[in-house]
């Protein structure tokens, strides 16, 4: 076995950083303002300039990213809000949490993303209002791709429908010319420490395209507050992005885009090497992945995995159930027909090592172990 390969080279990143991060960490410590300091506010602007995105309001995590969306679109009990079945549970929990009932739509083979054809079945499905009002979508651009939100926007417009863009995973990702974060009137985003951009902790954000939208998400983020902390107009969260954060993400957004070249030049070098043996992940036409993971899909995916491990290359299953399956999630409506793409995938998906610090000479090891 030869010496463990990073999956992440999140360590190579720091080291790279570490002056400037450990600088920016001194400045917030000197001015003392934990909560919503001067670098919250900055990096939300720098965050806007490198997606054009018109607004960023950051929050404490990528879960309370959609439930504000929600709570901003009204979102409640008697609302049905069209997720994925394939993706983390965090895409229906905010809508459960909320009182509004997550209907599972499969997804699409290839890009591992939410089908149209089948939230078309499930609109349809819904459109008596058996289970409640049909109000809100939730595309997400799973490993970094963004989701076809083309085709999803005219299924949407016609059944009336929000849509919400979970980019947990694909800050960074084009489609059409347009930056993840531009795609829908709502996007959301994680800065959980593995994300592309991640921070060291917990973080989120919301993109919007109105400074409306932006004051309310602001109002939200802090107790529902008005013109002053004890001014209360609205039920809100607790839900700050911390300043110890921001001025980390500030440093780490600086090297963002040499990192996500070197994602594409890995994912390219994966899937050259790798495609006559497995099924290699599909891009479509006109987009571009943040690749925050690059997953196969491999029919002997345990006996593979079990064999990197041996050899010191790590690998990863997201996700091993699909969301309709789980145990807190088995009473919500799936789409007719169910979800047999996301139960298939479960079972057959694979991630390699992904990060923009990966030696040449570790791609060529993981190649080689995954190849047998």
């Amino acid at each position: 076995m030869g010496e463990m390969i990073s999956f992440a080279t999140l360590e190579r990143q720091r080291d790279l950083l570490r002056d400037r991060i450990d600088a920016a960490i001194a400045r917030v410590l000197d001015h003392g303002q934990y909560i919503m300091g001067p670098e919250v506010a900055a990096f939300e602007i720098a965050l806007a300039a490198f997606t054009q995105a018109s607004h960023v309001v950051g929050c404490a995590n990528g879960t309370d990213a959609l439930t504000m969306v929600m709570m901003a679109e009204g979102i409640g009990p008697g609302d049905v809000v069209f997720v994925p079945a394939f993706s983390f549970v965090a895409t229906a929990e905010a809508a459960a949490q909320l009182g509004a009932t997550p209907y599972f739509v499969d997804v699409e083979e290839g890009s591992f993303n939410l089908d149209p054809a089948s939230l078309g079945r499930a609109v349809e499905d819904a459109a008596n209002g058996r289970f409640g009002r049909s109000r809100l979508v939730i595309p997400v651009d799973l490993f970094g791709q963004p989701a076809d939100y083309t085709t999803i926007g005219s299924i949407a417009q016609a059944a009336g429908l929000t849509i919400l863009s979970d980019a947990a995973q694909s800050v960074g990702g084009v489609a059409d010319d347009r930056a993840v974060g531009t795609l829908a009137p709502w996007t959301t985003t994680s800065f959980f420490p593995s994300k592309p951009l991640g921070c060291y902790g917990d973080g989120g954000a919301v993109f919007c395209d109105t400074e409306e939208k932006a004051e309310l998400l602001r109002s939200l983020r802090f107790h529902g507050k008005g013109s002053s902390k004890y001014d209360t107009v609205r039920v809100g969260l607790n839900s700050r992005l911390d300043t110890l954060q921001a001025a980390i993400l500030i440093e780490k957004l600086t090297t963002l885009a040499p990192e996500l070249e070197r994602r594409q030049a890995i994912a390219d070098r994966y899937s050259s090497a790798l495609a006559d043996i497995a099924e290699v992940p599909r891009v479509r036409a006109g987009a571009r992945s943040a690749w925050a993971q690059y997953t196969l899909r491999i029919a002997d995916r345990n006996a593979v995995a079990e064999r990197c491990k041996a050899a010191g290359v790590p690998t990863a299953v997201y996700y091993p159930r699909p969301l309709h399956l789980l145990g807190g999630y088995e009473g919500y409506p799936v789409v007719p027909g169910g979800c047999p793409i996301s139960e298939r995938l479960c079972g057959e998906v694979l991630s390699l090592p992904m990060g923009g610090y990966l030696r040449d000479d570790e791609i060529d090891r993981v190649i080689s172990v995954v190849r047998g």
